[in-house]
């Protein structure tokens, strides 16, 4: 599943053909993905500017004049892809492909937003897993989607103060308790792996057991890992892929992620620590760790 900075790097290709821009016609090609389509979807979506574009969590949104948000969530495999109509077209920092034959009628393509820009948006989702649909704006803290979410890790909020009182008491594992999105927003397997290696602090220790000084090294490291990985595009394995297109790149990063067997980077300094870069399973999910370097 896409994390923060997928899901981020995504939002920041949509920017430029939607926020500010008139949907001047939405296709809905059916009737659900992984829950129903509100009612009257396209018809509430025709017409309507989309004035502003932010993230919750792993959720992009889209907050539209008619006091509705459009909530995207990718799901496993959702992409949304952007296309210039008619040629290709700059338009803020990204350039955008003139839509190949049949883009938006595939058999996957179950959402078109065309936009003033002029622009064509793809929503492909084969496995659907994905979710689209409208809340009042007002009340979006209010509905189950968001109402238990944490706090975002790139807010000024996130500090060692409340990562520190958040874990206080904890009986899981930190790995455990950062993958929770009530403690922290939009963290998964990949970037939480990353962060703990960074912070030289062992993915089993218990996550109330964490010392005072590793939080605060926990804090910065997730800071980084994610804006390391952002501004890489974000990591594909498997689906990811930027509006425009194009891979992410941070998987050409992982300091451990994904290198079971392979010689410690050494919080990538890439001075040899001696430790070998260890898999474990932790609920069911693969964790990477060097047992060397992480206490």
């Amino acid at each position: 599943m896409p994390e923060l900075p997928e899901v981020e790097t995504v939002r920041l290709g949509l920017l430029p053909a939607l926020e500010g821009r008139t949907i001047t016609k939405a296709h809905v090609r059916r009737k659900d993905l992984r829950r129903p389509f509100p009612p009257r979807f396209a018809e509430r979506l025709n017409g309507r500017v989309a004035e502003k574009l932010t993230r919750r969590a792993k959720y992009i949104l889209v907050a539209l004049d008619s006091g509705e948000t459009l909530v995207i969530h990718l799901g496993m495999s959702g992409r949304m892809s952007v296309y210039a109509q008619g040629r290709e077209r700059r338009l803020g920092d990204y350039v955008y492909s003139p839509p190949p034959d049949g883009a938006g009628h595939g058999k996957h393509d179950h959402v078109v937003l065309e936009t003033d820009a002029p622009a064509r948006i793809v929503f492909n989702d084969h496995r659907r897993f994905g979710l689209m649909t409208l809340l009042p704006t007002d009340r979006l803290n209010e509905d189950a989607l968001f109402k238990d979410i944490g706090i975002e890790p790139l807010s000024g909020g996130f500090d060692a103060k409340y990562l520190a009182a958040a874990l206080a008491g904890k009986k899981t594992s930190i790995k455990a308790a950062l993958l929770d999105q009530r403690v922290v927003a939009g963290l998964g397997n990949i970037y939480v792996c990353e962060a703990l290696f960074l912070a030289h602090i062992s993915p089993k220790k218990l996550a109330g057991a964490v010392r005072k000084d590793q939080v605060a090294a926990l804090v910065q490291a997730i800071r980084k890992v994610l804006k390391s990985a952002i501004a890489a595009g974000g990591s594909t394995l498997r689906d990811h892929a930027q509006a425009t297109g194009d891979p992410g790149n941070f998987q050409h990063h992982f300091l451990v992620y994904g290198r079971e067997g392979k010689p410690c980077k050494s919080g990538g300094t890439g001075h040899k620590c001696g430790g070998t870069v260890k898999r474990i399973v932790q609920a069911g999910r693969s964790t990477f760790y060097c047992p060397v370097c992480q206490k």
